[in-house]
């Protein structure tokens, strides 16, 4: 790929032969600078002494955490996300202090909030009041550190209501007009777009301006560029020249180890600087 893009590691999906905590020594080891994660504890809200250790962990590895998630729920189980979920908001509300707490002491201003699925017996209009509400809040705590909240489609979970670009871009409008909050933006994983019938390039260059945060991986699959059919060489150049100068996570699963599966980007490529 002969972008100049900056690339980063989703710690949450590579490196998963090791324990969470020697993640980003391993990242840095195989040469990137950068690394993001999904929530990295089993809590929504952990102990000192957990969070003590993930924020040491990172700098220690001498790593730029580039993204976080928000809680999520019991993402094996199921769940994407609390925030359009009634009976956890308080929950939710609470990670967030925790989220961008982390965000600020290892400089990172960039905070993935999964919507969350539709719940039976709770009507949809009530969740999505409840989405908007909780996005301001996330939002505008983000914002105190320079911080932004992304919001993204996802595949593979029939109950997810954000299937597409437009769908997240229209929840992202009803924030701004109904809450007057801007301090989100998409997160435009090119993987999931595909999967759902997305038309890529369209979102690239009609929404390109709104696209804060990409993410990576092959169809059908979900691995490493090249194990599949996305043209996401020419799709990462044509998000360049739209204009987007943000990061590249690679947030994949890997079809061998990790190292293997990193090896369609040369070393000298991985360690591109902020």
């Amino acid at each position: 790929m002969s972008h100049a893009l900056r690339y980063a590691v989703n710690c949450s999906l590579l490196f998963t032969e090791l324990p969470l905590l020697e993640r980003p020594a391993a990242a840095a080891d195989a040469g990137f600078g950068a690394v993001e994660f999904w929530w990295p504890f089993p809590e929504s809200v952990p102990g000192d002494h957990e969070a003590d250790a993930f924020v040491s962990a990172v700098r220690d590895a001498e790593v730029q955490l580039i993204g976080l998630n928000f809680a999520a729920g019991d993402m094996p189980g199921g769940d994407r996300g609390l925030i359009s979920w009634p009976a956890r908001a308080a929950e939710f509300r609470d990670n967030v202090d925790v989220t961008v707490g982390i965000g600020e002491q290892l400089g990172c201003r960039a905070f993935n909030a999964l919507y969350g699925n539709r719940i039976d017996g709770v009507d949809p209009a009530a969740q999505d009041a409840l989405g908007a509400e909780n996005l301001t809040l996330a939002a505008t705590a983000a914002a105190r550190i320079g911080g932004t909240v992304l919001v993204e489609p996802v595949s593979g979970a029939p109950r997810y209501p954000l299937l597409t670009a437009a769908d997240v871009l229209a929840v992202l409008d009803r924030v701004r007009e109904e809450h007057g909050v801007t301090d989100l933006g998409l997160l435009a994983d090119l993987y999931h777009l595909a999967v759902n019938g997305d038309d890529v390039d369209e979102v690239i260059a009609d929404a390109g301006d709104r696209i804060a945060h990409v993410q990576i991986a092959d169809s059908p699959g979900r691995g490493e560029p090249g194990t599949g059919s996305l043209p996401l060489e020419r799709q990462l150049t044509d998000l360049e020249a739209a204009g987007y100068r943000g990061w590249v996570a690679l947030e994949y699963k890997p079809s061998a180890s990790t190292a293997q599966s990193l090896e369609w980007l040369p070393r000298p490529r991985r360690a591109a600087s902020a």
